[in-house]
């Protein structure tokens, strides 16, 4: 019998880059919790800790399946740059992010149908150009941002702001696609790829 996969998340580029190798969850159950970092918490433990919080709420009320879950924080430092949600924040991210480094966090959480958790970490590093007040507005005028961490989306218009990455690029997006199969693999589940 063909292994289940719930994916506890609302995100349709998770579901795009899971789709690019083969994969199909049986089912999308996204993990309704509340993302708000602890105090003094780090961009990286933030990002494991929601992914793993995501996939526990959904294994409670789905066992006997594979859940998987991710989350992905953008890091400038030690600051935690939030998902962007009108335009005077994604301006305060991309202001931040200009001409800098920063780190793209992506937490992926499984349970297997035994109960098992495994997770990773994965961590990429992104340079920015330095932008200008008109490609901000630029940017900002294409909508992009829209509930993108960080306030971008690098498979847009902010990859051409993008003048170095070390690290996984479909991790950026939403979803460490090496880590995924790697994970999945790892646990037993059978692929249909």
């Amino acid at each position: 019998m063909k292994n289940k996969l719930i994916l506890a998340s609302a995100s349709p580029r998770r579901l795009d880059l899971l789709k690019q190798i083969g994969i199909t969850p049986d089912k999308i159950l996204p993990a309704d919790i509340d993302e708000t970092p602890l105090k003094g918490e780090l961009p990286h433990d933030l990002a494991q800790r929601l992914a793993c919080e995501k996939a526990a709420v959904i294994a409670k009320k789905n066992p006997d399946n594979f859940i998987l879950a991710a989350d992905t924080v953008v890091g400038a430092g030690r600051k935690i740059l939030d998902k962007a949600e009108d335009e005077s924040y994604a301006r305060h991210c991309l202001e931040s992010l200009s001409g800098r480094r920063h780190h793209v966090y992506g937490g992926i959480a499984l349970i297997t149908p035994a109960g098992k958790t495994v997770h990773r970490l994965i961590d990429t590093l992104v340079q920015f150009k330095r932008l200008t007040p008109s490609e901000i507005d630029q940017y900002l005028h294409l909508g992009q941002w829209r509930g993108k961490a960080g306030g971008y989306a690098i498979q847009g218009h902010a990859e051409s702001y993008i003048k170095f990455i070390r690290g996984s690029y479909s991790n950026v997006v939403g979803l460490s696609l090496y880590d995924t199969m790697r994970m999945l693999e790892g646990a037993g589940f059978k692929t249909d790829a």
